[in-house]
């Protein structure tokens, strides 16, 4: 037995059950407002599950007859959802009265009477009530006006499609009255009745009209748009004859029309103009549709069409066109625009989009926006890998990328030295291009981050006389040697020599400028009154000029030690240290070698002195110092081992972990690439039920891959692996015993947002139970969307239940319950079993670069850290297993996680459908003497929401407890 029908679904708070003698007073008594609150009362309590038999026939005498139209359009609510047949299957008696009601109602003066009954009758699902309305429905088809016209159409639209015997003519009858009408929405519904009932009266009508297609209205273009579709692929000759409206209908008025024609044509055509034709199409929509899901949306078709190996090669050329999406505000549509251009740049159009990408670094300059340094950042990062892809623009590039390094964007300016380090190393031809513009920048870098890198850059890869003027660069940013006594005397009030330095610069301007003086000071006044000798008054004043402290500037390396980071301080000597070997190979006499060194030495000790001084606000570290005397030491003894480790070991160090980073791209790449097989000539033919079909979003199947996202959400699963029993047993709960007198099971389906919940009810008793309910509440972050409806079982009988639960967060969540139905004798009540939600439907595996990484782990506030408790005895085992087990992707490469050492660490990283993250660091070890010692450590999750932190942390504690009672 099926459940009740019900189309309208009235969310309701708890109502209390009124008495029914009450309810009867109210409709045969209240005035019409009493009547309107009372009939609302009994919708929602009929919802609710509530039986009221005896409601029927005071609603018939005192309601139905009523004229006003709020109750109207209650009562066709009501007549919907109340039962309307006897238990034993057969049509009440009362109905035959409604029926007439309503028959009188479809022959009403008033239009919306008439329109909103025919809606009401596409509803029903009796053919007793429906057939004394027929010559009614019909004659509305003649009415004068265009509401009631079209729900007439889609009332013998529904009823034919049910009950066929019922409207037999149904075809012809539409076909004729579509001739006549001039309504684009009665012809909409008309066409579209002919679209799935006779098609060939519908391409009759569209052959015949099939020049008028562009002013048609947008709602009947897009039922065209659907027969075109359904005809051309059931059978493809015809694709000749309709393929030129499909192109006309790329310059419809309406967005969604355009958008559907464009889906359309590329499933019908893969000729290079079809593709431009859709392509172009695509990108107009973006470029002037507002609304940022709708970019996104199209953004993803385009995306899908570039991975179809016939459509790439021809988007190529459109690699410009696709570049102005990003005059979108829009973060999320500016980044995936860029990936979709990378991936579509050639050799040809490479220089057009360098120069594109320029202008817009020009346009992030002078604009102060939330999403402007994630912008700058996105921008960097693709010229980045215009520049390693096509190497001969890189020259062009680099002095772009050079000036975000004075950009106060951190971001930006990490991923432009994450570049030229890759750059440089990679492109020795461009070695001295680099580091010349370098040097200019390094004086305006404003992050001791940034500083800390150039400089290592620049003490890695310069080389002949640039080694004096990287130190010289050096010096003038750190300011006046030794730091000690110049800071000594700043405090004191003597003149240091950057401000003599910068006096005489100043001189010339400043003599002849008498204002200058006045500037510097400020003038008080102190006046009093004093009383002469012969008894006046006067008044005595006195002038003193009063210095105003000026705020000393610093050089920006002396502000970064003053300020207590004395890491750069560590960094800069290792990189005088390497200058300073280098130009000692490079320099025959030993004098100028000695100078050199001698300066370079000078300047590490005063870091050192100035450290352990008292003057900057943090002392030097143990760390810094130590590596500063080993830099110190190394320069004093020059024992080859240690020059080695500066000149060689260091560069060639980058050189593996680039050469790391590009294997794992490759890696990467290959693994996409895989599900893009070529087909053979001899494949067998793949059918959708049998076999797991491949994601073919613009193949010939659109409307079963559209269908297939929206069962699978976002993960990648296939229809028929929806379909396939294995997958549907997995997810099948059982709720009750086998010797309980009701059996029930639960499939649990969930999507994005919502779980659906397809429970099966049997009856293993031999008495019939009356009112068999399935109630259930939740807990968590979970809602109940609407009460099961109550069914009736006959003895041994079965029936399945659907009940929507909604999801709001990325949490664990409990759906619990009870089974209550009526017997001959007492009411019982089963109670189920508790269906656990996992927070792994919602979580997908992810990937972000270290920096975000970092950034993330600093920003998130919720940590939840887990004890490792642990049959496993292998480290990589145990991380494995617990990848599987949370959904999660490790973002720590496969080398760096190679070996037996006995420890491990790792970092992982998941994102939920929601849009969370989730972090999680891994840190475990074991005994490498003991092979059969357990692994132990910890885990340490952070999310920005308590409930993500918690839920992930669970998941992995029950997934250990899973593998230590396994072993």
């Amino acid at each position: 037995m099926s459940q009740v029908p019900c189309y309208t679904i009235i969310n309701s708070p708890d109502l209390e059950v009124p008495n029914e003698m009450q309810l009867k007073q109210d409709l045969e008594k209240g005035d019409t407002n009493v009547k309107i609150e009372t009939l609302k009362k009994v919708i929602k309590l009929l919802l609710n599950g509530e039986r009221y038999p005896g409601l029927i026939m005071t609603i018939i005498r005192f309601v139905l007859p009523v004229q006003n139209h709020t109750i109207k359009k209650l009562l066709l609510i009501f007549w919907e959802i109340v039962p309307k047949t006897s238990s034993d299957g057969k049509l009440l008696q009362e109905m035959i009265l409604v029926c007439d009601a309503y028959r009188k109602d479809l022959q009403h003066p008033n239009e919306f009477l008439r329109g909103s009954t025919l809606r009401f009758l596409c509803k029903l699902k009796e053919p007793e009530l429906l057939e004394p309305l027929m010559p009614a429905i019909r004659a509305c088809l003649d009415h004068r006006h265009s509401y009631v016209r079209r729900n007439a159409v889609l009332a013998i639209f529904t009823i034919y499609k049910n009950f066929d015997w019922l409207v037999p003519d149904g075809p012809e009858l539409i076909a004729t009255f579509l001739d006549t009408q001039q309504d684009m929405s009665c012809k909409r519904n008309a066409f579209l009745m002919l679209l799935h009932a006779d098609q060939e009266r519908a391409l009759n009508y569209l052959a015949s009209c099939i020049d008028q297609v562009q002013s048609f209205g947008d709602i009947l273009q897009l039922v065209i748009v659907e027969l075109i579709y359904k005809v051309c692929h059931a059978n493809p000759a015809e694709r000749s004859r309709f393929i030129r409206c499909i192109y006309n209908l790329l310059n419809s008025s309406s967005n969604a029309v355009r958008y559907e024609s464009a889906g359309t044509l590329i499933t019908l055509s893969l000729a290079p103009t079809a593709i431009k034709a859709a392509a172009g199409c695509y990108i107009e929509l973006i470029v002037k549709e507002s609304d940022n899901n709708v970019k996104l949306i199209v953004l993803d078709r385009l995306i899908a069409m570039k991975e179809n190996e016939n459509m790439e090669k021809v988007m190529q050329d459109l690699v410009m066109d696709v570049l102005r999406v990003l005059a979108a505000p829009d973060i999320e549509v500016r980044r995936k625009t860029l990936a979709l251009a990378m991936d579509l740049v050639y050799s040809r159009n490479i220089n057009e989009m360098v120069q594109v990408l320029q202008k817009e670094v020009a346009k992030t300059h002078n604009v102060e926006h939330e999403d402007t340094g994630k912008y700058r950042q996105l921008l960097v990062r693709t010229l980045h890998t215009c520049s390693i892809k096509f190497p001969d623009v890189a020259s062009n590039v680099i002095p772009v990328l050079v000036e975000f390094l004075s950009d106060t964007n951190e971001l930006a300016a990490v991923d432009v030295l994450i570049f030229i380090r890759e750059a440089i190393q990679k492109f020795p031809a461009l070695r001295a291009l680099i580091i010349k513009h370098l040097i200019e920048a390094f004086p305006q870098i404003k992050s001791s981050k940034i500083h800390r890198a150039a400089v290592w850059i620049l003490g890695e890869y310069v080389e002949g006389a640039q080694i004096l003027e990287v130190i010289a660069a050096i010096q003038q940013t750190l300011g006046e040697i030794p730091m000690v006594d110049a800071e000594q005397r700043r405090l004191a009030g003597d003149q240091t020599e950057e401000q003599l330095q910068q006096q005489q610069q100043q001189g010339s301007a400043a003599g002849g400028d008498a204002s200058n003086a006045t500037s510097t000071t400020q003038t008080n006044t102190n006046s009093s009154n004093k009383v002469t000798s012969d008894g006046t008054y006067a008044t005595q004043s006195a002038y003193s000029l009063a210095p105003v402290a000026k705020k000393e500037k610093r050089p920006p390396l002396r502000q970064y030690l003053m300020d207590g980071d004395f890491f750069i301080g560590a960094a800069l000597s290792a990189t005088l240290t390497k200058l300073a070997l280098r130009y000692a190979e490079l320099q025959p006499d030993a004098r100028t070698q000695n100078r050199l060194t001698t300066q370079v030495m000078l300047i590490m000790s005063s870091i050192l002195h100035l450290g352990k001084s008292g003057f900057p606000t943090k002392p030097i570290t143990y760390d810094d110092s130590d590596r500063i005397m080993i830099c110190l030491r190394t320069l004093s003894e020059r024992t080859p081992e240690a020059v080695a480790v500066f000149m060689h070991d260091c560069r060639d160090a980058l050189g593996k972990m680039l050469d790391a980073q590009h294997e794992e791209d490759q890696r990467m790449q290959k693994e996409k690439q895989r599900a893009a097989a070529k087909v053979q000539p001899d494949s067998p033919v793949l059918f959708a039920q049998l076999s797991n079909g491949r994601d073919n979003q613009l193949g010939e199947n659109v409307f079963e891959s559209s269908l297939n996202q929206a069962l699978a959400g976002t993960k990648n699963a296939q229809l028929s692996d929806m379909s396939s029993p294995n997958n549907k047993l997995n997810k099948v709960t059982q709720l009750t015993g086998f010797s309980d007198p009701v059996y029930a099971e639960a499939y649990v389906n969930v999507n994005q947002y919502d779980i659906v919940l397809d429970v099966l009810i049997v009856n293993q008793t031999n008495d019939t139970l009356q009112n068999c309910t399935l109630e259930l509440a939740t807990l968590g972050d979970l809602k109940l969307v609407e009460r099961p409806h109550p069914v009736v079982l006959a003895p041994h009988d079965f029936c399945n239940i659907k009940a929507n639960v909604k999801v709001s967060s990325t949490e664990n969540g409990i759906i619990f319950g009870n089974i209550v139905y009526d017997t001959a004798l007492n009411t019982n009540v089963v109670v189920l079993n508790t269906i656990h939600i996992d927070i792994m439907d919602y979580i997908i595996p992810a990937s972000c670069t270290d920096t975000e990484f970092r950034q993330m782990w600093q920003d998130f506030e919720w940590e939840n850290k887990v004890t490792v408790n642990t049959s496993f005895t292998d480290l990589h085992e145990y991380l494995k297993h617990l990848l599987k087990s949370t959904n999660m992707k490790c973002l720590t490469p496969e080398k760096a996680l190679s070996g037996q050492c006995g420890f491990m660490a790792a970092n992982m990283y998941a994102k939920s459908i929601f849009g969370e993250n989730a972090l999680a660091n891994l840190s475990i070890e074991k005994p490498v003497d003991d092979p059969d010692s357990k692994v132990t450590g910890h885990i340490r999750i952070r999310a920005k929401s308590q409930g993500m932190a918690l839920s992930l942390g669970d998941k992995i504690s029950s997934s250990q407890k899973q593998s230590v009672q396994a072993a």
